[in-house]
Parts: C-alpha cells; structure tokens; sequence
C-alpha cells in the first residue's frame, strides 16, 4: 500500500514516548540518544533484521577534531570540515546545515566511543576526495554491516525495543502535531501505534524507481545498490503535512561496484593511483573528481563499464576493507604480471592499456587534469571489471538545528524529527556534490540529535 496520511484513530494498540521508524544507523544511533535522554524507546524495522542502506555501506563516519584524530596527531576542525562539504557542493548547502553537521559529527564519534565502546579508528593511509584531512572514521572491518550490527547489539543492551518486521504505511497527523502511525504486520494487519514524538529514519526513496525517475532521471537505469526497503515515505508524506522539502535530484552513486558480481571496490583503489579504462583500454575522465560522478563517467562507457586498473601495492591497501576481500574470493579482482596478460584477461587492447598507463605522470596533472602525486603502477598489475550504481537518495525532509521537520513556511513540527537519508543532506543538488561519508555523516549527528528531543 502506498503511504498516507490521515485524522488520528479514537485509540491507538499501543503508545510509546519516542518511535523511531527504522533500525539503519540513524534509527539506533536515535535510539540510544533518547534512552540515553531517559525517554521511553521503541524502534520499528520494515526488514526481518536490521540492515538497511548502512550494512550495504564501507561503514565510515567523516568527523573533525575527534580524539582518535588528536592520538594520530590529525589536525582538524569543524570549519575546515565545513569548508570542505561546502566546496564539493559547490555552495549549494543551507550554510546552518552544514555548520550543524560539521560541529556535531565529533562529539558524535567521541559519544559513541566513551560512552558505548564502539571501538572506531581513523583510516590513516589513505585519503578521500575533498576531504582536506584524514577524518573517516570506522570499525575494524571498515564494514557497514559490522556498524550496523555493532549499533543493533549496543541498543539491545541498553534494553531498546527493536521490533521487526512492521513497514509503516500511515501517518497519523493534525494540527501541526504527529499522534502516531499504523504499521503493516506479516500478515496483513494494520498495528496503530501513538507516540509523543516520531523520528523518521526510513532513509531515501532510491528503491522506489518511479520517484527516482522522476527527480534523477540520468541515473534511472544505474544498478541500485542501495537497500530496497528505502521507498520514500518521508518524501510522499511531505505534502499532506506541509513539509518542506530540498534538493530531491541529489544523490549518491558509485562507479567501482564490481560486475557482475555486486561488490563494492573502495575508491582507494583510484586515490592511491589507480585508473578506470573502457572496453578500448583507454581512459575517459578525471577519476580525482569522486566516486559519486563516476557512476554517470562509467554508465556513459560502452557496455556501461570500465576496468578499474591499479597495482599490489594499491591492492594492500584495500585489503583493510571486507568487501575487498569477498571481491576477490569471487574472483572479481584479476592479477598479471605484465599489462598485455592484464589486458587479455578483460579483453582490451593490450598496446592501448600499456599507452594510458605510460601517459600517466609520476608527479603533476595529466590531460584530464587529474594530479598524479602516488608512486607509478608496477607490476603486478590488477583489475577489476566495474559499473555504475546508484547507493542512495541524499535530498528530502529539511530540519532545523533540533532535527525538527519544518513546514514550507520554516515553521518547525515540534514532535515530528528526521536524520539520515529521509532528511535533506549537505550534497548540494546533484551526484558531483557528495563528499565521502555524507550518507553516515547525517545518519550519525541527525540521529543523535533527533534522540536527544
């Protein structure tokens, strides 16, 4: 059924203080915050267990200034962070959200580590497109679903309530004030559930391909790689409550998922001087620019793919990340001694794969103005044959400093609160405006916040 909006019922089949809908990052990260705040939890999750668009993600949190930072002597702070998010986006970022954001995220690791032993790190050997510091932080893995399960193992506990298997469908709303929802059963059966306070996490609408094709048509036929429970209620909600919404075309792509197998492959790959080929064995764009717009540069390749080519050494690196690791048990990652048997084995043109590589400056920018500062690839040589997709919607509710959802006219909707992929996010309009981790960077302060009431 598609999700409305409605008068509330004469009485409700339960009634919690704090109902969260979704049990992703955000939603448990909400969770602990409001127990935390001593407030009364229940946590409602569409999916048998909690997954979500986290568990599909490398897991990684951008933060500045935080004490594992300050331990591996990075220096940063929340308005270089800003900065940094605004200058990806181009500008294009309410500048409150952003500062919001950018000063929280911090406190929101530290938070996580002292008070609930979430034992984060720092990723310190490599760095990520725009991020003028070395400020992603994940779990050991760097796995999403080790955060997610992590958070969901955390929640229970704290004595959460996490029940699964109930998809919201409709909104209980009047006079500017949430009452409650009713939620689908296994069976059929409709659950009414009151709240004092609703906190939207159920993410995005990348899983809805009508909603998709209508606010990014560009990138409609892209594989979606994100979870397909994320259908949009916050966005088809939004009208019939009066609630604003912003920049709906923005999203995050990646254009390193290995094909056929569905793997992500982390960028690293391309940051630490890797390049992608088309099926001629040749390149086709300024890789430096982010993962996010190569979903579009790959999807405009023939076939729409490209080989991911890259060396050992680089290969060592990717290693630290689990999906790396299961990329190449599947036998997506392909190794040679020589360019020409690493052309073979994804049948390239072997002299224009040796041509591009040699092009390749060992110091300063190249002809797509890529600046090349890593050391030369040298054999073995690796590949890996990849796509575009499409990971999840980045524009929706807009909140105000409390994660409150506003109205059309800035007026705040004092018990209705949304973080992660169902509020709108600090990427600006488009794919080209996501910088690394924007997705867990608003599931993370927005959640906390949200919880906080």
């Amino acid at each position: 059924m598609a999700p409305t909006v409605k008068a509330p019922p004469e009485r409700f089949d339960l009634e919690v203080e704090a109902l969260i809908i979704g049990a992703g990052a955000c939603g448990l990260i909400a969770a602990l915050s409001a127990k935390e705040a001593g407030q009364e939890v229940l946590v409602i999750e569409a999916d048998a267990v909690p997954s979500g668009s986290t568990a599909l993600s490398a897991g990684l949190i951008p933060a500045a200034d935080t004490q594992l930072q300050k331990a591996a002597g990075i220096k940063d702070s929340p308005d270089l962070f800003a900065a940094d998010i605004q200058a990806k986006a181009h500008g294009q970022n309410d500048p409150a959200l952003v500062k919001l954001m950018a000063q929280n995220a911090g406190p929101v690791i530290d938070w996580l580590c002292e008070n609930h032993g979430l034992p984060f790190s720092v990723i310190n050997d490599f760095d990520y497109p725009g991020h003028s510091r070395r400020r992603m932080h994940g779990l050991p893995t760097r796995s999403g679903a080790e955060l997610i399960d992590a958070l969901r193992s955390t929640a229970e506990q704290a004595g959460i309530d996490i029940i699964c298997e109930r998809r919201a469908e409709t909104l209980y709303f009047a006079e500017n004030k949430v009452h409650g929802i009713a939620a689908r059963l296994p069976g059929g059966r409709a659950e009414l559930i009151g709240c004092e306070r609703l906190i939207l996490a159920c993410n995005g609408f990348g899983g809805n391909r009508t909603l998709v094709a209508e606010h990014m048509p560009e990138i409609k036929s892209a594989v979606w790689f994100g979870h397909d429970g994320n259908r949009g209620e916050a966005v088809l909600w939004a009208d019939a409550i009066n609630a604003r919404l912003d920049h709906l075309g923005a999203y995050q792509g990646h254009g390193n998922v290995a094909h056929p197998h569905g793997i992500l492959i982390t960028w690293a790959t391309i940051t630490e001087g890797g390049v992608q080929v088309n099926r001629s064995g040749e390149r086709f764009w300024n890789e430096a620019q982010g993962y996010s717009e190569a979903a579009r540069a790959v999807l405009s390749q023939p076939g729409g793919e490209a080989i991911a080519v890259f060396d050992e050494r680089i290969a060592g690196i990717a290693r630290q990340f689990e999906d790396f690791k299961q990329a190449e048990a599947q036998g997506a990652v392909k190794s040679a001694s020589t360019l020409e048997k690493l052309a073979r084995k994804f049948d390239l043109p072997a002299e224009n794969l040796r041509r591009e590589l040699e092009c390749i400056p060992q110091r300063g920018a190249d002809r797509f103005g890529r600046l090349f500062e890593t050391p030369p690839l040298a054999p073995p040589y690796i590949g890996v044959r990849v796509t575009g997709a499409l990971f999840h919607t980045q524009g929706g509710l807009c909140v105000d400093e409390k994660a409150r959802v506003v109205t059309r006219n800035a007026t705040p909707i004092a018990n209705l609160l949304a973080g992660g992929g169902a509020a709108c996010g600090v990427s600006g309009s488009a794919d080209s405006g996501y910088l690394s981790g924007n997705g867990l960077l608003s599931a993370a302060v927005l959640g906390r916040l949200s919880g906080l009431g």
